[in-house]
């Protein structure tokens, strides 16, 4: 009798040379026959049933081959090599078999191959940004973050950071400034390897006045290809304006490349008052990057020199407030007007020209928002500064040796 239904109409049915026993009212399978599914198999006599045959165990999804040949064709598309693709496909594969990806949305499905050739590469240390995966499978890059965290996070992979000479070299390589076309004028056209190792010089020099920190690194890497473009022609490059470089570049324009780009011609002017030579020269943002050259030859130097150390500006600032106390006519020593740089060859025989602007991440140096004071709490408002303090408390406030002795005195009168 069938087990399902407990009719005893059962028949044997021959599906593809394979015989079975079925129930004819319900359609049960009630046992099947054996048959080889491998050569090896058949080599040794050997016979399986076929829920146990290879083939239908090793049968995937076919949102599981199509995840892979879409990983497999990106690879295609970014060239990379056979390596890459083959660990870019272990990846889908056990990601793909992990509870946290099951109940996902299509997009994110498509995204998690995306992730896996991106943290191959990075792995590899193959330069290659979010940015160029998004816009392949054309997404967003919030969602693609979102897949790739989630992926780091459920396979314990260690995702090295892309470091920014590769970032340059790679943005740069997308540029159309290095062939010949009508598009192009002809002195707008240079070659890859002298802007490339501009543009690193000035990414460098942007990196030690802090303006790289905290910040996309797109737009510095564009204001300091712009600038690096100009310095190596500057007689017929001046007049070209960041939009336009960037249009005839064949690449987008971030929005901040131009706070960027102010930046970097601030740090450049406050650099370029150090040099002999161009002390003569009445500079401004324009005609400074004439001596770009010559400015990051001798940039270590320059930036010593050209902005204090953040003690150096504190002390600075307590001279100026303290300034008024003394004579007129007279300035403290410790007024930033007559600070002596340090390091400096010329220190003790000229004066600065100037208070000297620290060398600060801009957000300290020109904060965009102040912070509202904290609203003072029931416990704060019932505070003098008549209160006593402990013995044990004390110590904190006393800073000098006299003031100890002072106190010693009078505890003990």
């Amino acid at each position: 009798r069938c087990p399902g239904c407990g009719s005893e109409a059962l028949v044997e049915d021959a599906l593809y040379a394979q015989q079975q026993l079925v129930c004819a009212a319900c359609g049960c399978v009630l046992a099947e026959g054996l048959l080889t599914t491998t050569y090896s198999e058949e080599e040794h006599l050997r016979e399986v049933a076929y829920s146990q045959s290879t083939g239908q165990k090793e049968q995937l999804s076919r949102c599981l081959q199509r995840g892979i040949r879409r990983v497999q064709d990106l690879c295609k598309v970014l060239q990379l090599p056979a390596t890459f693709e083959e660990t870019a496909v272990s990846y889908f594969q056990r990601a793909f078999q992990l509870p946290a990806f099951h109940l996902v949305s299509l997009e994110k499905k498509e995204l998690l191959g995306g992730c896996c050739v991106f943290v191959t590469c990075r792995q590899h240390n193959w330069p290659l940004t979010m940015g160029t995966i998004c816009s392949l499978l054309y997404a967003k890059q919030e969602l693609f973050a979102g897949v790739f965290l989630s992926l780091q996070r459920e396979l314990g992979l260690s995702v090295p950071a892309l470091s920014l000479a590769d970032l340059v070299k790679t943005h740069l390589s997308s540029f159309q400034l290095f062939q010949p076309s009508a598009n192009i004028p002809a002195p707008f056209l240079e070659d890859k390897e002298k802007l490339v190792a501009r543009t690193m010089g000035i990414v460098e020099l942007a990196s030690k006045a802090w303006l790289v920190t905290g910040r996309h690194p797109v737009p510095v890497v564009t204001a300091a290809a712009f600038l690096a473009w100009q310095s190596l022609q500057p007689r017929a490059r001046l007049s070209c304006p960041l939009a336009r470089f960037c249009k005839v570049a064949g690449v987008d324009l971030p929005p901040p490349a131009h706070l960027r780009l102010k930046e970097l011609l601030e740090i450049l002017l406050g650099m370029a008052s150090q040099l002999t030579w161009l002390r003569g020269f009445n500079l401004d943002k324009k005609t400074v990057v004439k001596h770009v050259g010559d400015l990051l030859q001798h940039r270590v130097f320059l930036l010593k020199n050209a902005f204090c150390q953040e003690e150096e500006w504190a002390d600075g600032a307590t001279g100026q407030g303290s300034r008024g106390q003394g004579s007129p006519g007279q300035d403290s020593p410790s007024s930033p007007l007559v600070t002596k740089k340090k390091g400096c060859p010329l220190a003790g025989k000229r004066q600065c020209e100037g208070p000297l602007r620290p060398l600060l991440p801009p957000c300290l140096i020109h904060p965009r928002k102040r912070l509202r004071p904290a609203a003072p709490s029931t416990s704060d408002s019932a505070l003098t500064g008549d209160e006593p303090i402990s013995d044990s408390e004390i110590e904190q406030y006393l800073r000098s040796p006299e003031e100890i002795q002072a106190f010693r005195k009078a505890k003990a009168w």
